[in-house]
């Protein structure tokens, strides 16, 4: 069942995805060669604890860290460790934070130094696909929409979109209905309305969509060994639009990038 929020619950909630964004800005200035992804992971558990949260992803499940650690072909759910970052590497980086009573979730796809530009459209692509289900969350269309839009986004380049692992409804849980894939036909699914939340995240493979999960009962690659994408925003309907829960400004300036793509879905309420 889908648990609307009023626009006090939306405001809390704001307040931990906020976090998240703040977390992953701090970390993008931390993302370089060398680092390990271990180290990121207990900067962001203190940068949390520091600001009145609580990693959300700790215990979870079983989890066993802070936050979710994704390189390279890694799809999600890594678990940090001792290996040092590569020059050219990509790393998703999945974090949650439970604050006031609801839950904020979301993710970036870093770059670590320079990367090819085969990787570099790959992230450019998986992120627009991101806007562009965005842009469907609006009253009376339907998850379908949401998932259609994201599909035919990355098909057209010829990338992998997974299908075992999707967004999810988003508030005093962590997961809650509904499920939104990033695959399917318009029309089709639950119908938005206001005062849903939900963590949309694209998980967008450079080759299959098939996935290998692994025998720690985490991690995920994909099942050819390709680079994997994975960018995630929560999101709300607010008078029969979009509105952005989270926000990826704070890394934007932390690595100096320009942009106005959040610009169509914010609005403060």
């Amino acid at each position: 069942m889908i648990q609307l929020k009023t626009l006090e619950e939306l405001r809390l909630m704001r307040e931990s995805a906020q976090l998240v964004s703040k977390t992953l800005g701090m970390l993008a200035k931390e993302i370089k060669p060398g680092i390990t992804t271990l180290h990121l992971d207990n900067l962001g558990g203190e940068f949390i604890r520091d600001h009145g949260g609580e990693p959300a992803f700790l215990g979870m499940y079983g989890f066993p860290k802070n936050l979710c650690i994704s390189p390279n072909a890694e799809v999600v759910h890594g678990i940090p460790n001792e290996k040092p970052l590569q020059e050219g590497d990509i790393l998703s980086v999945d974090c949650g934070v439970y604050m006031n009573g609801f839950y904020g979730d979301h993710a970036y796809s870093f770059e670590v130094g320079e990367v090819t530009p085969e990787i570099k459209k790959l992230l450019k692509v998986t992120k627009e696909s991101l806007y562009k289900g965005i842009a469907q969350c609006v009253r009376g269309k339907r998850v379908g929409d949401i998932s259609h839009a994201i599909q035919s986004h990355c098909e057209a380049y010829g990338y992998g979109v997974v299908r075992e692992l999707v967004g999810h409804g988003l508030g005093r849980k962590m997961h809650e209905d509904p499920q939104v894939p990033n695959y399917g036909k318009k029309g089709s699914g639950k119908v938005l309305k206001d005062g849903i939340a939900l963590a949309i995240e694209p998980m967008v493979n450079l080759g299959t969509e098939k996935v290998k999960f692994h025998d720690d009962g985490w991690t995920v690659t994909s099942l050819d060994n390709s680079p994997s994408a994975h960018f995630e925003h929560d999101v709300c309907i607010i008078n029969g639009k979009p509105v952005l829960l989270s926000t990826f400004k704070y890394i934007y300036e932390a690595l100096g990038i320009v942009s106005d793509e959040e610009k169509p879905f914010t609005l403060d309420f």
